[in-house]
């Protein structure tokens, strides 16, 4: 049977810009509950400043604690070298380090230049290396930008080139603000793809215009085989304005369930995972409609 790996985003992307400050054991039961429902890689925090991001500002209590739990593989996203100081204390299994397609994006979100985050990533990943942890090197706003518009598919491309160049261990394409088209994908995917080689490519989506889920059968059709998600499509970047949560797992489970390809995920438990993240959230009310839905037996 064929297979793919799908990343929950759902503490970190999907919290991060919540208007409510959620508990740390809240959190980390979220991280708890997706592991029990078969998903073995979770992103469960970022190492962001506090006064930015406030629902990241217990990233240390988190991490931490989250690297104790049984078969989780702990990620942790990290936009510069501060961050990762901070992180490879708890020895997360990855981190992620952003860039962005867009000069100006890159800059609202980290401060530097595409030029500046790589050289700066160099750094990281010799250091990541030493400390045995992996490095994602995830790429924001890839299929469009919500300063610059349009997002050259060569731009994406070269700085794929130069992150595997810098010891790159994995690869995130990402949709952040939700406007990416099937055809965006599969013309854009391939040609990651056949930069990559050997190296595994992710595909990160959000669902603001509704075609997150045609998006990510479009990737897969293109031979991507990662994907990111949240439970209960929950999340938003509060450097994208405009940009609505990411793309549900529970929906994205229930499409590979029905093509018949694994995900190891158990898709009644992930409901029960959607139902607790729309309780702690104020950006989807949707996990709630699903919940009911499924208690009366409509949802199989």
């Amino acid at each position: 049977m064929a297979s793919v790996s799908i990343i929950d985003v759902s503490p970190r992307d999907g919290l991060q810009n919540d208007a409510r400050l959620i508990a740390t054991k809240q959190k980390l039961k979220l991280v708890e509950q997706l592991v029990a429902a078969g998903v073995s890689k979770v992103e469960v925090t970022s190492f962001v400043r506090p006064d930015r991001v406030p629902q990241m500002a217990d990233a240390d209590e988190v991490l931490s604690a989250a690297v104790q739990i049984p078969k989780l593989e702990g990620i942790a996203l990290v936009p510069n070298l501060k961050g990762y100081d901070r992180a490879k204390i708890y020895k997360p299994d990855e981190i992620t380090w952003v860039s962005a397609a867009s000069e100006l994006f890159n800059q609202n979100n980290i401060g530097l230049s595409i030029e500046e985050n790589l050289v700066q990533f160099n750094k990281v990943t010799t250091q990541a290396k030493a400390d045995g942890i992996s490095t994602c090197f995830a790429i924001a706003v890839s299929f469009g930008c919500p300063y610059e518009g349009d997002v050259p598919e060569e731009r994406v491309v070269e700085i794929v080139g130069k992150a595997i160049e810098a010891g790159a261990d994995r690869i995130g394409i990402a949709d952040t603000i939700g406007i990416a088209t099937p055809l965006q994908v599969e013309r854009l995917m391939p040609k990651v793809l056949e930069i990559a080689q050997e190296i595994p490519v992710a595909i990160h989506l959000h669902d603001t215009r509704g075609l997150g889920l045609a998006n990510a059968y479009s990737a897969y059709k293109a031979g991507i085989r990662i994907f990111e998600t949240a439970v209960s499509g929950i999340g938003g970047c509060p450097f994208a304005p405009g940009a609505a949560g990411n793309l549900a797992t529970e929906d994205l489970v229930y499409l590979f369930e029905q093509m018949d390809i694994d995900t190891g995920i158990h898709f009644e438990k992930i409901l029960d995972v959607a139902d607790y993240a729309a309780s702690l959230s104020t950006n989807n009310p949707l996990g709630r409609i699903r919940h009911v839905e499924k208690r009366e037996g409509i949802i199989k």
